[in-house]
């Protein structure tokens, strides 16, 4: 079972409009509500894909019973922990150009013993899981080291944790050291403080993170796709030029890929090609978190995955 954790789910959403200028009325000429959040997107896919999941995390107010029952509309097993906090919603505003404008509220603010609360749920809930998966940010009153001591429990019993978030929280994360990160080239240059243009350089970074003891880091390149260390040797996931019509969540889509083939077990290049082919179909469908079983299977055979070089330690 792969277990989904969803701390700052959202409602999404999405406003297609003609412009967007400051200080003067625009009318939406489209909108779109999704259950969001990033570990929302990953268990949908997940779901999709056929893969058994559970999503925990926490959920407040009527935006939360939205998504509880988006959830479980779609079937999703949901074990989230109920807050007094309402959970957020975020805008997205798309134009005719294809330029996407997002504004992301904080989150709720979530108590002590409600975090206590999840805690405790967290811990039976991995037993029965085999991968572990924590998406996004982190809601209000939750300390920076959160995702670290989830990833702590996770390796005491011996369970994969896939760890996909950003600033302080990743940061805080990788001391803890989880099978899987995926900074983007941003995020690289948070941590690091070099920027990361080409697929070589980031294979720099994957070999650090390697040496660090993460098994399969991977740096987001965007468009020009992905570099991937696992078990001594380094890739680079090229995926094909689709029609881009709604990029959200595409890196969640990658996320739950690689665990639905990890789950398989599937060799490396299988994985990292599955993976490669979910981003790739969510940029192709109009909701956020969504892919197409046969469009994943198209997509596949059309990523290109070179090895850039051997790893020998750094």
């Amino acid at each position: 079972m792969i277990l989904v954790v969803n701390l700052n789910a959202s409602l999404d959403k999405i406003y297609t409009v003609n412009d967007i200028r400051r200080g003067e009325v625009v009318r939406a000429k489209s909108v779109q509500n999704t259950a969001g959040g990033k570990g929302t997107h990953v268990a949908n896919i997940t779901n999709i894909m056929q893969e058994a999941c559970m999503v925990t995390g926490f959920l407040g107010g009527k935006t939360g019973e939205f998504i509880a029952d988006k959830l479980e509309e779609k079937g999703i097993a949901n074990a989230s922990v109920r807050i007094n906090g309402e959970t957020r919603a975020c805008i997205n505003i798309v134009t005719p150009d294809g330029k996407q404008t997002e504004v992301l509220e904080p989150g709720p603010v979530v108590s002590e013993e409600e975090q206590k609360e999840f805690l405790n749920e967290y811990e039976k809930l991995l037993d029965d899981a085999d991968i572990v998966i924590a998406s996004g940010s982190l809601p209000q009153n939750v300390a920076k080291d959160f995702y670290r001591k989830l990833i702590e429990s996770a390796n005491t019993k011996r369970k994969k944790f896939l760890l996909d978030t950003s600033g302080a929280a990743l940061v805080e994360g990788i001391k803890a050291k989880p099978f899987f990160i995926k900074p983007n080239k941003d995020e690289i240059e948070f941590l690091t403080g070099y920027k990361v243009q080409s697929a070589d350089e980031a294979a720099v970074e994957v070999r650090k993170f390697m040496a660090e003891g993460i098994a399969l880091p991977v740096i987001s390149m965007g468009t020009q796709g992905s570099v991937i260390g696992y078990n001594g040797k380094i890739y680079y996931a090229i995926p094909p030029v689709v029609e881009n019509i709604n990029a959200v969540g595409s890196g969640d889509a990658y996320v739950a890929g690689l665990a639905v083939a990890l789950q398989r077990k599937l060799d490396i290049v299988e994985t990292i090609r599955f993976a490669s082919a979910c981003g790739t179909a969510n940029v192709t469908e109009k909701e956020s978190g969504f892919v197409r079983k046969e469009q994943v299977e198209a997509l596949m055979e059309k990523v290109i995955i070179k090895k850039i070089s051997s790893y020998s330690g750094y």
